[in-house]
């Protein structure tokens, strides 16, 4: 559905991304996973088109990103993790502009938004300013808008900020619900929680590099670490200082 062969993106003389070979089947949850600088947002958006790799290439639904654009994004939608919505519309206009960014005729699309509305819990708030919505509202607005489509990759950028303990159950089951039906859900977030429950695969990024990929049970096999939970095997690939003395920081 997804797959990228040798993408890398550089920033002058630091890679974000260093030469990233990755495939993700229709049908699949995966969960980058990786420290803050990791490359996991930067790699979201060469995966959506919003930056364009300095070398390798991304095909979404075997379209080229940077040989057939308009058709590979068509195929896909991106959350970003913050929910940039314009505030002067209602969640009603920022529908009907959405659709029609993709083609969609509003009378064929209007039964589709109003069931994500009401599945989200947004119908009482579909013709109120998007500024009068919090920050977890704003969020289940862009996921409505970006399944309004029905794109065959999604990728979405730590999906639970600011949601409700409600509403991050909802988006998990909402997730899992898209990918049997035969879709791509690619997402980054820091919440190992949310990975376990959701995801299919997982990646593990450091520094740019993809360390290490497969199920929860296939990491704790290849590491010889068969009753470890996620958060060791997160801390043992990405790097990441897992026994530092907090309390001799605090007195001191």
């Amino acid at each position: 559905m997804i797959q990228l062969a040798g993408a890398t993106k550089r920033y002058g003389s630091f890679t974000a991304v260093d030469a990233l070979d990755l495939e993700i089947p229709p049908g699949e949850v995966f969960g980058f996973l990786g420290a803050n600088g990791a490359g996991k947002t930067t790699t979201l958006k060469m995966m959506s088109g919003i930056l364009r790799p300095d070398r390798g290439t991304v095909r979404v639904a075997g379209h080229d990103m940077a040989r057939d654009p308009v058709q590979a994004k068509r195929q896909l939608a991106f959350v970003p993790d913050r929910p940039y919505v314009y505030d002067k519309l209602t969640g009603h206009e920022f529908l009907r502009f959405t659709a029609a960014l993709y083609g969609l005729e509003w009378r064929a699309a209007r039964p589709r938004a109003q069931e994500l509305l009401e599945l989200f819990e947004l119908e009482a708030w579909e013709h109120e300013l998007v500024e009068q919505y919090s920050h977890g509202m704003r969020q289940k607005l862009l996921l409505t808008a970006a399944v309004l489509h029905r794109p065959k990759v999604l990728l979405v950028d730590e999906p639970l900020v600011g949601l409700d303990p409600r509403g991050a159950r909802l988006l998990k089951d909402m997730l899992r619900a898209y990918a049997a039906l035969g879709n791509a859900v690619i997402m980054s977030t820091h919440t190992l929680e949310t990975v376990e429950a959701t995801c299919d695969r997982i990646g593990i990024m450091r520094r740019g590099q993809l360390v290490a990929c497969g199920t929860v049970p296939e990491l704790r096999t290849w590491l010889r670490m068969p009753d470890a939970p996620l958060e060791q095997l997160f801390l043992h690939l990405a790097g990441e200082a897992a026994a530092r003395d907090v309390h001799a920081v605090l007195r001191a």
